[in-house]
Order: structure tokens, then C-alpha cells, then sequence
């Protein structure tokens, strides 16, 4: 909580403003930010100083880790957070590569499992690391990225969260994931879950101990319409000591990430957290 909170003030003090064409919003504005999670002792990044839902952060994490390119699909499994994006985004609702009602394009999980090749075929970034760590194999380029710049007018949204690389270390695996904009009051927090998660579950399929995720932001911002919310309701909340996640342990492999799992295999103790914010969401 205290690295978090520190960003929070850090931006609302510190922060530039800066006008952001896509929304029409101006937001408070920070470069570069890192932070640390500590998988091994789980120590799970869930925010106290306001509710967090974080089964739907997870539900997307899955949905991502499946190849899905449809708000339907996430919906499916618990996470709402692709609709508007999907339905709401102008730019995306003229494009002509827009499949219709809910498709959300080549974005995320689809260029983590799918990522287009000149042959025509596709390449799966994620059974790629899979396989190598199962087998103790790091050959310093166990990344998974869904930033493709050649299909970005393919998706309704450049990725935020971009790229992840593993590295493993003797039996102890860790997680560096780089994130190129990140909409804090908002966001952050299902980021941070993700990022977590992630290295949790990667550790637990491929057989090693999870060390640290490291989760470096390069662009940290708080909307003007977060602002009063963000200044003068959560960051005078006092936090409460984080949670401990539980993953079920018959999660042993890739495949069983992409059938079966779902939600109620991850569940949270000890989380204490003050009442909800209804923080403003710009598309």
C-alpha cells in the first residue's frame, strides 16, 4: 500500500497537466514509475483504502491468457471491463475491421497467443514460455508482449500493459512487466493484481517458486474528473495490512488455464479494506 500511495501523492502533487486527445479529459501526469510485488510471501497488492473487486481483474488476466477478442467473452467469465471499449470507442465503431457487436479486434491476449507471422501462420508467445521454464529452460527471452504496432488500427486499443518478461533464477521464477499508460484511481489496482496473479500462476504450472513481479509504469496519470475523489477521499483513508491470495493448487498446466479455470479457483484472506469509490471511467 505504501508504494501505491506514494504514486497517488507523487501525482497529485508533483504531476504535469497534460491533455489527452482520445478522451478529451486533461490529466494529472507522471513519468516513470516502479513497483514491487512480492509473490514469494504473497503479499497481494489488493488496495485497502478503497474496495477492490478483484476477481474481475483476474477474470481479465484469464480472459487474456485465453486469446479472447470479444467483450462477450470476458462478460462470459466475470469481467466487464471491455464493453464500452469495445462498443463506446468511436474511432473503433467506424473502423472497418470491426466485426461487429462486442468484438474488440487483435488486441492483448490475441497477439499474446496468436501474434501474426509473414508466412501466414501465427505464433504462440505464451506456450513458447510455458514450455521453457517447464523444462528450466530461460534463454533470456521468455517474453510474452502484445504491443504490435503493425496491428494497431486491428484492435479497439493500443495495449497499456505490454510486454512481460520472466526470469528465472535456479528454482525461484520472477516477473518484470512494462506498462506504457496507466490510469492510476482506476487501473492501477487491476494491474497490480494481474501482475501478480500472473507470476503466481506461471510459477505453479512450470514448477517453480514465485519471487518478485516488478511492474515498471511509464506514464502515471489521474483524470481531472478523479481528482477530488482521488485527493480528498482516498488518500485520506489510513490503509490496512494486505491480504493473502489463494490459487487452488489442481491448476497444473497452460491447458487447464484455457478450459476450466475460472474465478472461484482464487479467493483472498485477511482483506480489510474502507468503502468503495466510484471513480469516473473516460473511454
Amino acid at each position: 500500500m505504501k508504494q501505491y500511495l506514494d504514486l497517488c501523492r507523487r501525482i497529485v502533487e508533483q504531476g504535469h497537466w497534460v491533455e489527452n486527445a482520445r478522451t478529451g479529459q486533461r490529466c494529472l501526469t507522471v513519468i516513470n514509475a516502479d513497483l514491487e510485488y512480492d509473490v514469494g510471501n504473497n503479499v497481494f497488492p489488493l488496495i485497502t483504502t478503497r474496495k477492490s473487486f478483484y476477481k474481475a481483474a483476474i477474470a481479465e488476466l484469464l480472459g487474456y491468457l485465453r486469446g479472447y477478442d470479444s467483450a462477450a467473452q470476458f462478460r462470459a467469465i466475470g469481467c466487464n471491463t471491455w464493453n464500452a471499449n469495445a462498443n463506446e470507442n468511436q474511432a473503433w465503431l467506424n473502423n472497418p475491421h470491426r466485426k461487429g457487436e462486442d468484438d474488440m479486434g487483435r488486441v492483448y491476449g490475441v497477439q499474446g497467443r496468436a501474434w501474426a507471422t509473414p508466412d501466414g501462420g501465427h505464433l504462440d508467445q505464451l506456450k513458447k514460455v510455458i514450455d521453457n521454464l517447464s523444462r528450466g529452460i530461460d534463454d533470456r527471452g521468455e517474453i510474452v508482449t502484445f504491443y504490435n504496432p503493425g496491428e494497431f488500427d486491428r484492435g479497439c486499443l493500443r495495449p497499456c500493459m505490454h510486454t512481460h518478461t520472466f526470469s528465472l533464477l535456479g528454482d525461484t521464477l520472477h516477473l518484470t512487466s512494462y506498462q506504457r499508460s496507466c490510469d492510476v484511481p482506476l487501473g492501477l489496482n487491476f494491474n497490480q493484481i494481474q501482475v501478480f496473479v500472473f507470476l503466481a500462476l506461471v510459477a505453479q504450472i512450470t514448477g517453480h517458486k514465485p519471487g518478485k513481479a516488478y511492474h515498471k509504469i511509464v506514464n502515471a496519470h489521474i483524470y481531472e474528473n478523479q481528482l477530488p475523489l482521488m485527493r480528498d477521499v482516498q488518500l485520506t483513508r489510513e490503509p490496512f495490512e494486505p491480504p493473502r491470495l489463494n490459487i487452488n493448487p489442481d491448476i497444473k498446466t497452460l491447458q487447464d488455464i484455457e478450459t476450466w479455470v475460472s474465478t472461484d479457483d482464487f479467493s483472498v484472506e485477511g482483506y480489510q479494506c474502507h468503502p468503495a469509490i466510484q471513480y469516473p471511467f473516460s473511454v
